[in-house]
Protein backbone atom coordinates (compact mmCIF):
# COMPACT_ATOMS: atom_id res chain seq x y z
CA UNK A 1 0.00 0.00 0.00
CA UNK A 2 2.70 2.57 0.84
CA UNK A 3 3.45 2.34 -3.15
CA UNK A 4 0.04 3.21 -3.72
CA UNK A 5 0.09 6.02 -1.34
CA UNK A 6 3.32 7.38 -2.68
CA UNK A 7 2.03 7.37 -6.09
CA UNK A 8 -0.86 9.79 -5.47
CA UNK A 9 -1.40 13.17 -6.68
CA UNK A 10 -2.00 14.76 -2.88
CA UNK A 11 1.63 12.61 -1.94
CA UNK A 12 3.66 14.40 -4.63
CA UNK A 13 6.44 17.03 -4.44
CA UNK A 14 5.52 20.32 -5.69
CA UNK A 15 8.42 21.24 -7.80
CA UNK A 16 7.56 25.34 -7.35
CA UNK A 17 7.97 24.49 -3.49
CA UNK A 18 11.23 22.88 -3.74
CA UNK A 19 13.36 24.79 -1.50
CA UNK A 20 10.62 25.83 0.68
CA UNK A 21 12.37 26.00 4.17
CA UNK A 22 15.05 28.89 2.23
CA UNK A 23 12.66 31.49 1.31
CA UNK A 24 11.32 34.29 2.64
CA UNK A 25 8.31 34.64 4.46
CA UNK A 26 6.75 36.96 2.03
CA UNK A 27 7.53 34.32 -0.68
CA UNK A 28 5.69 31.22 0.79
CA UNK A 29 3.14 33.52 2.10
CA UNK A 30 2.94 34.51 -1.92
CA UNK A 31 3.46 30.80 -3.14
CA UNK A 32 0.81 29.68 -1.20
CA UNK A 33 -1.80 31.91 -2.13
CA UNK A 34 -1.09 31.08 -5.79
CA UNK A 35 -1.68 27.89 -5.19
CA UNK A 36 -4.56 28.20 -3.19
CA UNK A 37 -6.43 30.23 -6.76
CA UNK A 38 -5.91 26.66 -8.13
CA UNK A 39 -8.58 24.85 -5.61
CA UNK A 40 -11.46 26.95 -7.42
CA UNK A 41 -10.79 26.11 -10.77
CA UNK A 42 -9.81 22.17 -9.87
CA UNK A 43 -13.63 21.99 -8.48
CA UNK A 44 -15.29 23.38 -11.83
CA UNK A 45 -14.82 20.21 -13.58
CA UNK A 46 -16.83 18.15 -10.92
CA UNK A 47 -20.03 20.53 -10.87
CA UNK A 48 -22.17 17.71 -12.37
CA UNK A 49 -21.26 15.60 -9.86
CA UNK A 50 -21.66 17.84 -7.44
CA UNK A 51 -24.97 18.66 -8.48
CA UNK A 52 -25.95 14.92 -8.83
CA UNK A 53 -25.12 14.35 -5.26
CA UNK A 54 -27.19 17.45 -4.27
CA UNK A 55 -30.18 15.87 -5.74
CA UNK A 56 -29.49 12.50 -3.85
CA UNK A 57 -29.21 14.48 -0.26
CA UNK A 58 -32.14 16.42 -1.16
CA UNK A 59 -34.28 13.81 -2.15
CA UNK A 60 -33.18 12.07 1.23
CA UNK A 61 -34.37 15.08 3.12
CA UNK A 62 -37.76 15.48 1.80
CA UNK A 63 -38.34 11.58 2.85
CA UNK A 64 -37.10 12.73 6.40
CA UNK A 65 -33.86 11.16 6.16
CA UNK A 66 -30.14 12.46 7.09
CA UNK A 67 -26.68 13.72 5.38
CA UNK A 68 -24.00 12.19 7.01
CA UNK A 69 -20.62 13.04 6.77
CA UNK A 70 -18.17 10.30 7.14
CA UNK A 71 -13.61 10.60 7.29
CA UNK A 72 -10.73 10.73 9.14
CA UNK A 73 -8.48 13.24 10.29
CA UNK A 74 -8.55 16.64 8.38
CA UNK A 75 -11.53 15.45 6.18
CA UNK A 76 -13.61 14.63 9.04
CA UNK A 77 -12.73 17.63 11.18
CA UNK A 78 -14.42 19.36 7.81
CA UNK A 79 -17.06 17.39 7.85
CA UNK A 80 -17.76 17.66 11.48
CA UNK A 81 -17.42 21.45 10.95
CA UNK A 82 -19.87 22.00 8.10
CA UNK A 83 -22.70 19.57 9.92
CA UNK A 84 -22.59 22.20 13.10
CA UNK A 85 -22.68 25.09 10.93
CA UNK A 86 -26.24 23.52 9.24
CA UNK A 87 -27.31 24.03 13.16
CA UNK A 88 -27.34 27.77 13.78
CA UNK A 89 -27.63 28.87 9.64
CA UNK A 90 -30.65 26.83 8.46
CA UNK A 91 -32.34 26.20 11.78
CA UNK A 92 -31.70 22.20 11.47
CA UNK A 93 -32.31 19.65 14.06
CA UNK A 94 -28.55 18.56 14.90
CA UNK A 95 -29.40 15.00 14.16
CA UNK A 96 -30.14 16.26 10.60
CA UNK A 97 -26.59 17.00 9.54
CA UNK A 98 -23.94 15.10 11.55
CA UNK A 99 -20.07 14.56 11.11
CA UNK A 100 -18.70 11.63 12.17
CA UNK A 101 -15.14 11.07 11.97
CA UNK A 102 -12.67 8.00 12.33
CA UNK A 103 -11.62 7.58 16.42
CA UNK A 104 -14.85 9.80 17.62
CA UNK A 105 -15.08 12.94 19.51
CA UNK A 106 -11.28 13.00 20.66
CA UNK A 107 -10.07 13.01 17.04
CA UNK A 108 -11.39 16.54 16.46
CA UNK A 109 -8.06 17.77 18.42
CA UNK A 110 -6.25 14.44 19.08
CA UNK A 111 -4.90 11.95 16.52
CA UNK A 112 -6.26 8.59 17.32
CA UNK A 113 -3.87 6.12 16.20
CA UNK A 114 -4.83 3.40 13.76
CA UNK A 115 -8.66 4.45 13.67
CA UNK A 116 -8.59 5.65 9.89
CA UNK A 117 -7.54 2.15 9.20
CA UNK A 118 -10.36 0.17 10.58
CA UNK A 119 -12.47 -0.90 7.52
CA UNK A 120 -15.73 -2.16 10.19
CA UNK A 121 -15.26 0.79 12.61
CA UNK A 122 -17.19 2.77 9.38
CA UNK A 123 -20.23 0.42 9.46
CA UNK A 124 -20.30 0.15 12.93
CA UNK A 125 -20.16 3.98 13.84
CA UNK A 126 -23.02 4.46 10.71
CA UNK A 127 -25.18 1.32 12.42
CA UNK A 128 -24.91 2.99 15.65
CA UNK A 129 -26.74 6.02 14.16
CA UNK A 130 -29.60 3.68 12.86
CA UNK A 131 -28.53 4.48 9.13
CA UNK A 132 -31.98 3.82 6.90
CA UNK A 133 -32.46 4.31 3.22
CA UNK A 134 -33.52 7.41 3.30
CA UNK A 135 -30.11 9.09 4.62
CA UNK A 136 -27.21 10.27 2.10
CA UNK A 137 -23.82 9.01 3.40
CA UNK A 138 -21.00 11.27 2.04
CA UNK A 139 -17.28 9.18 2.57
CA UNK A 140 -14.59 12.43 2.70
CA UNK A 141 -11.09 11.21 1.93
CA UNK A 142 -8.10 13.17 0.51
CA UNK A 143 -6.46 10.23 -0.25
CA UNK A 144 -9.40 8.69 -1.88
CA UNK A 145 -8.48 5.72 -0.03
CA UNK A 146 -8.97 5.73 3.69
CA UNK A 147 -10.80 2.10 4.78
CA UNK A 148 -12.77 3.53 7.56
CA UNK A 149 -14.31 5.54 4.66
CA UNK A 150 -14.83 2.33 2.38
CA UNK A 151 -16.28 0.46 5.09
CA UNK A 152 -18.78 3.16 5.90
CA UNK A 153 -19.40 3.66 2.34
CA UNK A 154 -19.89 -0.31 1.84
CA UNK A 155 -22.44 -0.58 5.04
CA UNK A 156 -24.54 2.42 3.86
CA UNK A 157 -24.86 0.68 0.07
CA UNK A 158 -26.22 -2.49 1.82
CA UNK A 159 -28.81 -0.72 3.58
CA UNK A 160 -29.82 1.32 0.83
CA UNK A 161 -28.93 4.70 1.52
CA UNK A 162 -27.64 6.98 -1.18
CA UNK A 163 -23.35 6.98 -1.41
CA UNK A 164 -21.81 9.97 -2.33
CA UNK A 165 -17.67 9.95 -2.14
CA UNK A 166 -15.03 13.11 -1.94
CA UNK A 167 -11.56 12.51 -3.01
CA UNK A 168 -8.48 14.76 -4.00
CA UNK A 169 -7.04 12.62 -6.07
CA UNK A 170 -8.52 10.89 -9.95
CA UNK A 171 -9.43 7.54 -10.24
CA UNK A 172 -9.55 7.30 -6.51
CA UNK A 173 -10.58 3.99 -4.65
CA UNK A 174 -13.63 5.42 -2.77
CA UNK A 175 -14.69 6.38 -6.32
CA UNK A 176 -16.07 2.41 -6.75
CA UNK A 177 -18.07 2.33 -3.46
CA UNK A 178 -20.24 5.39 -4.12
CA UNK A 179 -23.28 5.61 -6.10
CA UNK A 180 -21.74 9.60 -6.80
CA UNK A 181 -18.00 10.23 -6.82
CA UNK A 182 -16.40 13.72 -7.29
CA UNK A 183 -12.75 13.94 -7.72
CA UNK A 184 -11.47 17.17 -6.87
CA UNK A 185 -7.56 17.44 -7.86
CA UNK A 186 -6.36 20.60 -7.04
CA UNK A 187 -2.56 19.28 -7.30
CA UNK A 188 0.72 18.64 -4.97
CA UNK A 189 1.11 20.76 -1.87
CA UNK A 190 2.99 23.88 -1.15
CA UNK A 191 4.05 21.41 1.92
CA UNK A 192 4.26 17.64 0.55
CA UNK A 193 1.67 15.43 1.91
CA UNK A 194 0.04 17.73 3.87
CA UNK A 195 -3.77 17.82 2.81
CA UNK A 196 -4.91 20.12 4.87
CA UNK A 197 -4.11 23.12 2.94
CA UNK A 198 -5.14 22.54 -0.84
CA UNK A 199 -7.37 19.40 -0.11
CA UNK A 200 -8.75 20.66 2.30
CA UNK A 201 -9.38 23.58 0.92
CA UNK A 202 -11.24 21.75 -1.88
CA UNK A 203 -13.22 19.60 0.39
CA UNK A 204 -14.39 22.78 2.33
CA UNK A 205 -15.51 24.38 -0.75
CA UNK A 206 -17.23 21.33 -1.94
CA UNK A 207 -19.20 20.55 1.79
CA UNK A 208 -20.30 24.14 1.33
CA UNK A 209 -21.93 23.46 -1.64
CA UNK A 210 -23.73 20.23 -0.83
CA UNK A 211 -25.09 21.60 2.62
CA UNK A 212 -25.72 25.29 1.48
CA UNK A 213 -27.74 24.48 -1.74
CA UNK A 214 -29.37 21.21 -0.05
CA UNK A 215 -31.07 23.30 2.14
CA UNK A 216 -31.71 26.21 -0.81
CA UNK A 217 -33.70 23.42 -2.78
CA UNK A 218 -35.79 22.56 0.90
CA UNK A 219 -37.10 25.88 1.49
CA UNK A 220 -34.31 26.81 4.12
CA UNK A 221 -33.72 30.49 2.18
CA UNK A 222 -35.87 32.96 0.90
CA UNK A 223 -34.18 34.64 -1.70
CA UNK A 224 -30.97 34.80 -0.84
CA UNK A 225 -31.58 34.74 2.53
CA UNK A 226 -31.31 32.47 5.35
CA UNK A 227 -34.58 33.02 6.99
CA UNK A 228 -34.44 29.60 9.31
CA UNK A 229 -31.29 31.33 11.16
CA UNK A 230 -31.57 30.52 14.82
CA UNK A 231 -31.58 33.55 17.05
CA UNK A 232 -29.37 32.27 19.72
CA UNK A 233 -27.30 34.63 20.40
CA UNK A 234 -26.98 38.59 19.98
CA UNK A 235 -25.32 38.87 16.29
CA UNK A 236 -28.03 36.39 14.87
CA UNK A 237 -30.79 38.27 16.95
CA UNK A 238 -30.13 41.41 14.71
CA UNK A 239 -28.81 38.94 11.38
CA UNK A 240 -33.14 37.59 11.78
CA UNK A 241 -34.11 41.26 12.19
CA UNK A 242 -31.97 42.28 8.74
CA UNK A 243 -33.48 39.45 7.32
CA UNK A 244 -37.15 40.73 7.51
CA UNK A 245 -36.10 44.03 6.98
CA UNK A 246 -34.62 43.17 3.78
CA UNK A 247 -37.23 40.45 2.57
CA UNK A 248 -40.02 42.77 3.35
CA UNK A 249 -38.54 46.34 2.42
CA UNK A 250 -40.26 47.49 6.05
CA UNK A 251 -37.67 49.63 8.75
CA UNK A 252 -35.53 48.48 11.29
CA UNK A 253 -37.90 49.26 13.60
CA UNK A 254 -40.99 47.38 12.25
CA UNK A 255 -38.79 44.45 11.56
CA UNK A 256 -38.09 44.01 15.49
CA UNK A 257 -41.47 44.56 15.85
CA UNK A 258 -42.43 41.52 13.51
CA UNK A 259 -39.63 39.72 15.07
CA UNK A 260 -41.62 39.57 18.00
CA UNK A 261 -44.68 39.28 17.04
CA UNK A 262 -43.51 36.19 15.28
CA UNK A 263 -42.33 34.75 18.48
CA UNK A 264 -38.47 35.15 17.01
CA UNK A 265 -39.34 33.45 13.72
CA UNK A 266 -38.20 35.09 10.55
CA UNK A 267 -40.20 32.79 8.47
CA UNK A 268 -43.31 33.71 10.16
CA UNK A 269 -42.43 37.40 10.36
CA UNK A 270 -41.97 37.29 6.31
CA UNK A 271 -45.35 35.91 5.57
CA UNK A 272 -47.49 37.81 8.51
CA UNK A 273 -46.22 41.15 6.56
CA UNK A 274 -46.16 40.19 2.56
CA UNK A 275 -49.50 37.92 3.02
CA UNK A 276 -50.95 40.48 5.63
CA UNK A 277 -51.84 38.15 7.86
CA UNK A 278 -51.95 37.20 11.71
CA UNK A 279 -49.03 34.95 13.23
CA UNK A 280 -51.30 32.12 13.61
CA UNK A 281 -52.45 32.24 9.83
CA UNK A 282 -48.72 32.59 8.67
CA UNK A 283 -47.73 29.40 10.93
CA UNK A 284 -50.51 27.38 9.50
CA UNK A 285 -49.30 28.81 5.70
CA UNK A 286 -45.68 27.54 6.45
CA UNK A 287 -47.48 24.60 8.12
CA UNK A 288 -49.15 23.62 5.15
CA UNK A 289 -46.21 24.83 2.53
CA UNK A 290 -43.78 22.81 4.25
CA UNK A 291 -41.62 25.67 5.29
CA UNK A 292 -41.21 27.16 2.23
CA UNK A 293 -42.01 30.85 2.16
CA UNK A 294 -42.46 31.42 -1.41
CA UNK A 295 -45.28 28.50 -1.36
CA UNK A 296 -47.04 29.97 1.86
CA UNK A 297 -47.53 33.41 0.08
Amino acid sequence: MKADINQLTTESRNPASNHLDEMSVLAIAQLMNQEDAKVSQSIAPQLPQIAAAIDLIVKGFKAGGRLIYMGAGTSGRLGVLDAAECVPTFGTDPSMVQGLIAGGAQAMTVAVEGAEDDFKLGGQDLKALKLTANDAVVGLAASGRTPYVIGALDYAHEIGAATISLACNASALISQHAQVAIEVTPGPEVLSGSTRLKAGTAEKMVLNMLSTISMVKIGKVYHNLMVDVKPTNEKLVIRAKHMIELATGVSADEASELFTAANQNVKTAIVMNLANVSVTEADQRLQRAHGVVRDAL
